[in-house]
């Protein structure tokens, strides 16, 4: 079973009309409903399952500008200044603290690519950012009680992290005493069109009449975009995590290296993650998006465990392409709830408890895992897209939607308005995939 998260009273009365419908109860969805609330639109948020119910609530819960490829540098920074306000603004708690992210290395490569990311940052962002070099003696000040010496690493100060299974629904609570319609469970089949536009969604409890959609479907993006003939290049990682029961006298810092991750949550236990590996399963999409990939394939080839399984044969006879009047996949499966792959959190524990051996007595209370969903170029999809006026998508994270998830849905919100953009958009535009633009994966990230 997944992470227990917070309540969101289920709704299933649809409005007749609203200006945009939001597909997907995640950060993400969550926050681009948010802004666009902001700026006067009718909005209703449609989610299949429950709120939260998959990577929005599986992640490790950091907020970071470290180590962000430099095309969603700018987004980040203006994430991090909106995570800082949020429970002000809101007047919830998302449980986000101001704790530092380290990147700490033993590694002379390493070390040296941390230096190159910090050089172009601070060209990209001059004072906007705090983050330094940290020597030996300066990562053994940040990891008090450490049994490992590291020769150095990166550290910002005004990083921070904040609680999965709490935040987005602590949004969805708040949006709903503001008036935005937050729809559960409803799933969305389709959109219908009048004259080349959006003008309806078509969902498992009827039609809501709307200007605007934005796809924020997080996993199930690629399906659902396929279903109305647009090509969304996006494989799924299955990332593992495991968090302990409280334990005291631990560090306060956020941390990783190649081995292991970890942040203290605020119920006083961390999460820890076995550091960037994930496993691979291969599906049909596999192939038929594999020049995509290549880039990253082989820049990830390291960290990642590829298999085939149930979920190939699942997915090869998954209908692409469905009629709106019958029940569609996304009612007969609510919540993606892979399994963990047990040997690699195991393995990031023991090498928390060998880097902090005053905390053996740590106790495994959970272990779980995630679907993350990944792009050609390890970057988002926020975009309107060309043939279908009014449709936007706003996925693709690759496993950073979490930290930068307000400022992603700022920047849709503009979109959709047609608002001056919070960042420039471009490098995130759908086409960029269809129009010769080179897939590149930034070897700071």
């Amino acid at each position: 079973m997944g992470p227990q998260v917070d309540t969101v009273a289920d709704d299933q009365t649809l409005p007749h009309e609203v200006d945009v419908v939001v597909v997907g109860g995640g950060i993400i969805g969550l926050s681009t409903a948010l802004y666009l609330s902001e700026k006067g639109q009718r909005v209703a948020l449609c989610e299949k399952g429950h709120i939260a119910g998959e990577q929005s609530s599986r992640n490790w819960g950091w907020v970071r500008m470290t180590h962000r490829d430099m095309r969603e540098f700018q987004l980040s920074i203006e994430s991090l200044k909106l995570w800082r306000t949020l429970d002000r603004t809101l007047g919830v708690e998302t449980g986000f603290k101001q704790c530092g992210i380290l990147y700490m290395t033993d590694d002379d490569a390493t070390m040296a690519g941390h230096r190159t990311w910090l050089e172009r940052a601070r060209h990209v962002a001059g004072d906007a950012f705090d983050t330094v070099e940290v020597d030996a003696k300066g990562v053994a000040a940040l990891l008090p009680g450490a049994s490992m010496s590291f020769r150095g690493g990166l550290y910002t100060a005004g990083d921070g992290r904040a609680e999965p299974q709490r935040a987005a629904p602590a949004i969805a609570n708040a949006l709903r005493r503001r008036g935005v319609k937050i729809l559960t469970p409803c799933a969305v089949r389709g959109i219908e069109t009048s004259a080349g536009r959006v003008s309806a969604v078509v969902t498992e409890h009827g039609t809501i009449r709307c200007q605007s959609v934005v796809v924020a479907g997080g996993a199930w993006s690629r399906l659902f975009c396929g279903n109305l003939d647009v090509a969304l290049p996006q494989l799924l990682v299955r990332a593992s995590v495991l968090r302990t029961a409280p334990i005291e006298g631990g560090p306060t810092v956020s941390a990783s290296n190649k081995s292991f991750a970890f942040r203290k949550r605020a119920d006083g236990g961390y999460t820890i993650a076995p550091g960037f590996r994930t496993n691979t399963d291969l599906t049909p999409d596999c192939f038929r998006l594999l020049f995509q990939y290549l880039p990253a394939l082989r820049s990830q080839m390291g960290a990642m465990r590829v298999g085939i399984g149930a979920r190939f044969f699942e997915e090869w006879r998954r209908a692409r392409h469905w009629a709106l009047d019958r029940p569609t996949v996304f009612e007969q499966i609510r919540t993606l709830d892979p399994e963990p792959t047990v040997a690699f959190t195991d393995a990031g524990l023991r090498e928390f408890i060998q880097a902090f051996p005053h905390l053996r007595a740590a106790r495994i209370a959970q272990r779980w895992a995630g679907y993350i969903d990944v792009t050609p170029d390890a970057i988002p999809v926020i975009s309107g897209v060309d043939q279908t006026p009014g449709l936007f998508i706003n996925t693709g994270f690759s496993g950073h939607g979490f930290g930068i998830g307000p400022a992603a849905g700022k920047l849709m919100a503009d979109l959709v308005t047609n608002d001056t953009p919070l960042v420039d958009p471009r490098a995130f535009r759908l086409n960029r995939f269809s129009d010769g633009t080179k897939i590149v994966i930034d070897a700071g990230f």
